[in-house]
């Protein structure tokens, strides 16, 4: 007699053998991308713009990482506080000088990086712009590689992905960088492989001053959440194309609790939900280690089992993929262990973000209209 249990069992079966088909896809994509190599010229001038908001974790490496660029233009750090009394603005003095820093409290939206960013490009003495957060250090050819493209009219925007990187040994900031290098990063690029990403990515947005007023400025983003996904946007409805920069930053991730990283990833996992509510349904294909491992509990071991094996050896052949081929790290028994840890977390995440409901962001929770626009309604317990 079939039961409901090996129906459902068959359906795990079914989610679980078509990620391991995704996690092989996405493996050859990683390996794509990584032969690709970065710009190395023009250099053309830049005004780098950090918008800052509190320590960000390792926030003396990340700003000294942008000042220390080989490029053979000239070029300009500049970051901006709300806040003047944020002790930000005093460690950028003695990391970049007194001139990098400007201490500006207008806001013109809820959206306080776009705001800020009005503020910087004010000041900026460069025609091309590249905007980077506060929490990603860059390495030193990452500012030619992602203003070169500039040089063609038919470009409009130049951005790129990102790593994870644990600003502390905790596990939570460990499991965080690991959803990031083995989640994002791989998924991102075999969407971008296949043209259904399109995406603008906010760690890295880099483009001439000429086409940001045509799209009104970054006044145009101070009232939504995804002000990255909306800049993309706007940039290929001037008919100019985006591209995605063969160089990788990294994001360094500091989550001292549970929940810090459980806000973080459900932000994300909102944010994206909204913005592509079929391409989110489409992510559940990228779990396939829990999904496995709920078939073999459910069908028999002859069935199940070996649903779950498959899963495993695609899920690691990404994950090592990644580590050796993109991120250049020696392969470790102990980050793998920890990936039924982040898929199940993953997986959870994700189910998550389904719900419509609130996000929080810099310790002040939002909730989003259909169009993306962004209210403050408050502040999470417990920030």
């Amino acid at each position: 007699m079939i039961t409901l249990s090996f129906l459902l069992g068959l359906g795990f079966a079914g989610l679980a053998l078509a990620g391991a088909v995704t996690a092989l896809l996405a493996a050859r994509a990683v390996r794509r991308f990584a032969a690709l190599p970065p710009a190395t010229g023009p250099a053309l001038p830049a005004s780098v713009l950090r918008p800052l908001h509190g320590m960000a974790p390792g926030l003396a490496e990340t700003l000294a990482s942008t000042a220390r660029q080989d490029h053979a233009a000239p070029f300009e750090v500049l970051c901006a506080v709300r806040d003047p009394s944020d002790p930000a603005a005093a460690l950028t003095e003695q990391v970049l000088g007194p001139v990098a820093i400007l201490r500006d409290p207008r806001v013109y939206g809820p959206n306080r990086k776009a705001s800020q960013l009005v503020n910087l490009a004010e000041r900026a003495r460069h025609d091309v712009l590249v905007v980077v957060d506060d929490d990603v250090a860059v390495p030193p050819h990452w500012l030619t590689a992602v203003t070169a493209p500039l040089a063609d009219p038919a470009v409009g925007l130049v951005t790129c992905l990102y790593r994870g990187e644990a600003g502390e040994g905790g596990i939570w900031s460990r499991l965080g960088g690991l959803g990031l290098d083995w989640g994002f990063l791989p998924n991102a690029i075999l969407g971008e492989s296949l043209g259904r990403a399109r995406g603008c990515y906010g760690a890295t947005m880099a483009l001439r001053r000429e086409v940001l007023e045509r799209i009104g400025g970054f006044q145009a983003l101070v009232d939504l959440l995804a002000d990255d996904h909306a800049l993309g946007a706007k940039v290929r409805a001037l008919g100019l194309r985006v591209v995605v920069a063969p160089v990788v930053p990294a994001h360094v991730m500091a989550e001292p609790r549970l929940i810090d990283l459980v806000r973080h990833e459900l932000r994300w996992a909102r944010t994206v939900r909204m913005l592509d509510l079929g391409g989110y349904a489409g992510m559940v294909a990228t779990f396939p280690l829990p999904f496995g491992a709920l078939a073999a509990c459910l069908l028999p071991w002859g069935v199940g089992l070996p649903v779950l094996g498959a899963a495993l050896a695609a899920r690691l052949a990404l994950a090592a993929t990644v580590d050796r081929v993109l991120l250049r790290r020696r392969l470790s028994v102990a980050r793998f262990a920890l990936l039924p840890v982040r898929d199940a977390l993953g997986l959870l995440i994700w189910g998550a973000g389904l719900a419509r409901g609130t996000v929080v962001w810099q310790g002040r929770r939002y909730r989003m209209d259909p169009e993306g626009r962004m209210a403050e309604v408050g502040r999470p317990r417990g920030a």
